[in-house]
């Protein structure tokens, strides 16, 4: 993804950065001398009980197992030694025994934490880096480029340990043209994810297969009722997806169907409008309906912009219950690039939110037209 910041896709698991073994030894060192210090002044062992306590703790969460060993090691020694020397202070045998042991018990239950959290930590970017692959197969990387269009976005889950949430997009070439889809599907959850697979691969395989948007949008609502069909086997709730389903050849116009969606937003010279669409019911529940779905047109020229969300942005809410104005917001950002425009949108729509708000999947799409060959 080249890109001058970082796409937006749920955040990948990381295992913790470790200390360098200079900036450990560092460390251990300049506490043990504050500690010994303390306890000096104080004429007291607390202050090697801290120390006991702290350092072993401490390193199993940030540091490497070697690393934990050896602070462990160092403990155990400083505290030995120091139980050793400070042979009157009217401490008895017994008591300094109790103490080492308690320091040898603390080093290795913390060598033992260290090695289970690294351990923990490398499963999960294991389950990570395979999840990540998966998300690369299902929502294409953007930028996508086609002869036809410039397609970024922002893709945001709203759980942050899901790489997919129920707002689909996807870009195809196809012999008619570049086929863009953005969804949404009904609910939250697991289920969600799995009719929004659903959608997906019947709109890749669809747009290549199906000459006309009609016959693309009634592929993919036998592919929702197909799924609900196997969800009403297994218990699941049946869903529904609001969709729109674009085709831009080389023509000026572009062919859209929407699926109960929310309609596009067409910025041309610093002037933003919203095309005029048929909308029909979303997909899944196209035998409700009493018309097929229909095809609309409108006007797409040259370096005109398409801005396709799904309501995670356009229903975002400030504290006093206003919906974010996505016209005017979109129109004070009206210079800035296809690439830019997305991220915009949605780190506006967050701050529009404020601190602590409830948010919802989002994904907010730009599609630039390319200038005719």
């Amino acid at each position: 993804m080249p890109r001058n910041h970082p796409k937006r896709f749920a955040r990948p698991f990381e295992a913790t950065e470790t200390p360098r073994n200079v900036e450990v030894v560092i460390g251990v060192v300049s506490i043990t001398v504050l500690v010994m210090v303390l306890g000096a002044l104080s004429g007291s062992l607390v202050w090697l009980l801290g120390l006991l306590v702290f350092l072993p703790g401490t390193a199993s969460a940030l540091c490497t197992v070697r690393q934990t060993q050896f602070v462990s090691v160092w403990t155990t020694l400083v505290v030995t030694l120091a139980v050793v020397v400070r042979h009157g202070d009217g401490a008895s045998w017994l008591d300094r025994i109790l103490m080492v042991l308690l320091t040898l018990t603390l080093g290795a239950a913390s060598v033992y934490a260290c090695h289970r959290r690294i351990h923990r930590e490398h499963e999960m970017l294991r389950i990570r880096s395979t999840a990540a692959a998966m998300q690369r197969h299902i929502l294409r990387p953007l930028p996508l480029l086609t002869d036809d269009v410039l397609v970024d976005g922002v893709y945001e889950p709203v759980q942050e340990d899901r790489l997919v949430g129920g707002d689909i997009y996807d870009v195809v070439v196809s012999p008619w043209g570049t086929r863009v889809l953005i969804g949404d599907v009904q609910g939250k959850g697991l289920p969600a994810v799995g009719a929004a697979f659903a959608v997906i691969g019947a709109f890749r395989e669809g747009a290549h297969r199906e000459p006309t948007l009609t016959a693309l949008a009634d592929a993919l609502d036998g592919s929702v009722v197909r799924h609900n069909s196997y969800a009403a086997q297994t218990g699941d709730d049946e869903r529904f997806v609001t969709a729109l389903i674009l085709n831009i050849d080389a023509h000026d116009e572009v062919q859209v169907i929407n699926c109960g969606h929310i309609p596009p937003q067409l910025l041309l010279d610093a002037t933003v409008s919203t095309p005029a669409l048929d909308s029909g019911v979303p997909l899944g529940l196209a035998e409700l309906a009493a018309e097929p779905a229909t095809v609309s047109w409108f006007s797409f020229p040259p370096g005109a912009t398409l801005l396709l969300t799904t309501d995670g942005l356009t229903e975002t809410r400030a504290a006093d219950g206003t919906f974010y104005p996505i016209t005017e917001r979109l129109a004070e950002r009206a210079s800035l690039s296809p690439t830019e425009l997305p991220d915009a949108l949605y780190d506006d729509a967050r701050a529009f939110a404020g601190e602590g708000a409830q948010h919802d999947d989002v994904a907010v799409l730009s599609v630039r037209r390319s200038p005719h060959r």
